[in-house]
């Protein structure tokens, strides 16, 4: 009968122990990636990491992979592959998370092409809400890069505000500007 308890007891403690490693198998910590597969990846709880860098009092840079509070829609788990970097124009090792890039129509191209744009779907995430963020629909600046890119950057850029244009009814104002008595 002992055996029996003890059969039972290493069963239960194998089954709990496999089922430990399931969970645990599989799923990413930022702060565990080294920095060669830091960015563009996403944790198993949705959130992007991010790359980076801190520079020691000797001058020594060092490298770690943070977690963001971005969050990445209906991904997780998720490590970039070399093939979708070198597709979408990006660079492994960019530091944090940015929509400047969205202003360089290099990158946008490469970003909307054929390769990036439908078989990237991480990378097109990130960029859909980075763009979103500066009040551009990444579909449409797709779609006007193979037009007049040039215009859309520039809305985007300004944030869509568009000064009016001159306007022959309004009569030009002067303002004279007294000279600035300094403070005593």
């Amino acid at each position: 009968m002992a055996s029996y308890q003890g059969l039972k007891s290493l069963a239960i403690f194998v089954l709990a122990l496999a089922f430990c490693m399931q969970a645990t198998q599989g799923k990413i910590s930022c702060e565990d990636l080294k920095k060669e597969s830091c960015a563009f990846a996403i944790s198993s709880s949705s959130k992007r990491c991010v790359l980076e860098k801190h520079v020691r009092r000797t001058g020594d840079e060092i490298y770690s992979c943070r977690t963001s509070e971005i969050e990445a829609e209906k991904l997780k788990d998720w490590i970039e592959t070399d093939e979708c970097i070198k597709a979408c124009g990006l660079d492994r090792n960019v530091l944090g998370i940015s929509s400047d890039s969205l202003l360089d129509s290099h990158f946008t191209q490469k970003l909307c092409s054929t390769q990036c744009y439908g078989g990237c779907p991480n990378i097109v995430d990130l960029y859909f809400n980075l763009a979103a963020g500066e009040g551009v629909y990444l579909p449409k600046l797709c779609e006007a890069k193979a037009g007049n890119a040039r215009r859309e950057m520039t809305e985007m850029k300004s944030s869509g505000y568009v000064a009016p244009g001159p306007d022959s009814s309004v009569k030009t104002v002067t303002f004279t500007v007294a000279p600035a008595m300094a403070p005593y």
